[in-house]
């Protein structure tokens, strides 16, 4: 991959494409302006808006991944799914309130998360590595939100904008892997009562664990790797489902307890 924007560039869009979050203020895509931005100009953004996060005193609490269905990928014309992080602010408590007016159009998506004991790197982390350096797994919400008005933008303005991070929320039971077949794990996702969208965990790579994998890989590539402990989000195993004030949403997870917030 090669960088197209000097620092300087990098360190404006940082600040431009962080307010938006910030101030729940939508902005045009970043392309726009850089039309020859690589991924890896997105990352450098990306990666400066977190150092951005923690020289305020915020902590990295954890990272997700995007982008995690072959299907998806095919159809975005992309052969590897996206990264960000999440910041200690992102989190909200199971059965707790998601306040609508800090976001700008959310949307949720159910997922497995996975806690590690051990590090993982990569180049060639695998899902055996994955397995074996797994703590626990744990339901998780992702709710996702895009700074770019009406939702047009492209996948490098995505990785700039810390692939859509905004809020999650963590509940139900922690789980021993062994325990659990997450192929077929199956979760159902009901929005004021209704069903609105039903999955299973191979809808993730065909396995929640490869998405793992695949992280280490990309950030291998930066010269980072997973550390111990770390909490990591794999990525949608339902569709986007997008919520407004006043929605209440409960997400099902075959064995391993339910998810809940409010929206308001």
């Amino acid at each position: 991959m090669s960088k197209t924007l000097n620092n300087d560039q990098v360190l404006a869009l940082a600040e431009h494409v962080e307010n938006a979050e910030l101030n729940a203020r939508d902005i045009t895509k970043v392309t726009n302006d850089y039309p020859d931005m690589t991924f890896e100009d997105a990352y450098d953004v990306q990666w400066e808006i977190r150092r951005r996060k923690e020289a305020r005193g915020n902590k990295i609490v954890g990272m997700k991944m995007g982008l995690t269905s072959w299907a998806k990928m095919a159809q975005m014309g992309v052969e590897t799914p996206i990264y960000g992080f999440l910041a200690d602010y992102f989190s909200v408590p199971d059965g707790g309130v998601v306040n609508t007016k800090e976001l700008i159009h959310p949307k949720i998506e159910a997922e497995i998360a996975f806690v590690t004991k051990e590090p993982l790197h990569g180049p060639g982390c695998h899902i055996g590595d994955v397995l074996a350096a797994t703590d626990f797994v744990i339901p998780a919400v992702e709710v996702i939100d895009s700074r770019y008005e009406n939702f047009k933008f492209d996948l490098v303005s995505v990785v700039a904008d810390n692939a859509s991070s905004s809020r999650f929320i963590t509940g139900g039971t922690m789980a021993n892997l062994a325990d659990l077949d997450l192929k077929t794990l199956g979760v159902v996702v009901e929005k004021n009562g209704e069903v609105v969208d039903v999955g299973a965990g191979a809808a993730v790579l065909g396995h929640p664990a490869s998405s793992v994998a695949m992280l280490a890989n990309l950030l291998a590539e930066r010269g980072e790797h997973i550390p111990a402990g770390t909490f990591i989000m794999t990525g949608g195993i339902t569709a986007a489902i997008a919520v407004e004030a006043g929605d209440n949403i409960s997400v099902r997870y075959q064995g391993i307890g339910t998810v809940t917030a409010r929206f308001e």
